[in-house]
C-alpha cells in the first residue's frame, strides 16, 4: 500500500509539473503543438539513415519540451522558404529546426533562444597546412549557403581583416552544396555553423579541418508567432526547466554541443 501511495504521489507531481506552465487555451485543448522543421541539418535535425526516423538535438529537445508542457509534438516537415509563412498564417505553432534568431525576423516571429552558435571557416584536411590562421583565407574562394546570413558575416569579416585582398564569396544551395564544392576543389574554404562541424567531422573523418574560431555570435531559437505571448512564456519556462533539471546538458553532451549551451533561455537575443 505504501508503494502504491508513493507511486500515486509521484504521478500526481509529474502531472502538476507538466500543467504548471500555462499554455494558450486552443493549444491546451488540442493537446499538441504543431512544430515545423526541415530534417537536413545534422546534428540538429535529420532522418536516421538506418531507420528513417527523425533524429537530432532539436528532435530530442522538442520531445522533452512537449513532456514539460504536457502536450504531444506534431512534427511538420516543410521547406526553409515556408518557415515564416507557416508561422504568420498559423499553419504551425512553432519552428524548431536549427533556425537562427535574427532581428530582421522579429516582425513575424519571436524567438526563444536555446543555443549559441556562430559561423566558422573550414577547409579540406588535405590543404590544412595552407590555412594555419584565418588571415590565409583572404583572397580565397569561400562558399556558404546563400539562404543564411553567412554571406553578410563573411563580407563583414573580410572587410575588417583582408583589406585590398578580399575573400571571393561563392553562394551555394545550402551547406551540403558548400561541402560538395569544397571536396571538388571548386572553392578553397566553406562556412557553416560551428554547432554542426564536430558531428560532420566524425561522420567524414579526415575530410575537413576547422580554421580559427567562430567569427560572429548567433543564437538559435524556437520561432513563435509574435502575438502569442503566452506561448512564448510557456516555451521559455519549459526550456529553463530542462536546463534546471539537467536534461538540457544531457542532450548537449549526447550531440557534442557542449560548447554551444546557454545557462538560461532568452527571447529575441539575436541581432
Amino acid at each position: 500500500m505504501k508503494r502504491l501511495l508513493v507511486a500515486a504521489a509521484l504521478v500526481g507531481a509529474m502531472t502538476v509539473s507538466a500543467l504548471a506552465i500555462e499554455l494558450p487555451p486552443d493549444i491546451a485543448k488540442r493537446g499538441s503543438l504543431k512544430v515545423a522543421l526541415v530534417p537536413n541539418y545534422p546534428p540538429m535535425e535529420f532522418r536516421d539513415p538506418a531507420t528513417n526516423a527523425l533524429s537530432g538535438f532539436d528532435i530530442d529537445l522538442g520531445e522533452a519540451i512537449g513532456r514539460k508542457l504536457g502536450v504531444k509534438i506534431e512534427w511538420t516537415e516543410t521547406s526553409f522558404a515556408e518557415f515564416m509563412p507557416s508561422i504568420s498564417t498559423g499553419r504551425v505553432d512553432a519552428i524548431l529546426s536549427g533556425f537562427t534568431d535574427y532581428a530582421s525576423r522579429h516582425e513575424i516571429a519571436s524567438f526563444v533562444d536555446y543555443l549559441r552558435s556562430g559561423p566558422k571557416f573550414f577547409v579540406q584536411q588535405s590543404r590544412a597546412s595552407e590555412f594555419k590562421d584565418m588571415a590565409a583565407l583572404c583572397g580565397k574562394k569561400v562558399g556558404a549557403s546563400r539562404r543564411t546570413m553567412f554571406p553578410a558575416e563573411i563580407e563583414k569579416w573580410s572587410q575588417k581583416n583582408c583589406g585590398s585582398n578580399p575573400i571571393q564569396f561563392v553562394g551555394t544551395d545550402g551547406s551540403a552544396d558548400a561541402r560538395t564544392q569544397l571536396r571538388q576543389g571548386r572553392i578553397d574554404a566553406a562556412v557553416q555553423g560551428n554547432e554542426t562541424l564536430p558531428y560532420l567531422m566524425d561522420l567524414e573523418p579526415g575530410t575537413y579541418a576547422p580554421v580559427g574560431d567562430p567569427f560572429a555570435t548567433q543564437f538559435t531559437g524556437i520561432a513563435l508567432p509574435v502575438k502569442e505571448k503566452a506561448l512564448q512564456q510557456a516555451m521559455l519556462e519549459a526550456v529553463d526547466a530542462l536546463i534546471a533539471d539537467g536534461t538540457y546538458r544531457t542532450l548537449l553532451a549526447k550531440w557534442k554541443l557542449n560548447d554551444n549551451g546557454l545557462e538560461k533561455a532568452t527571447i529575441n537575443a539575436g541581432q
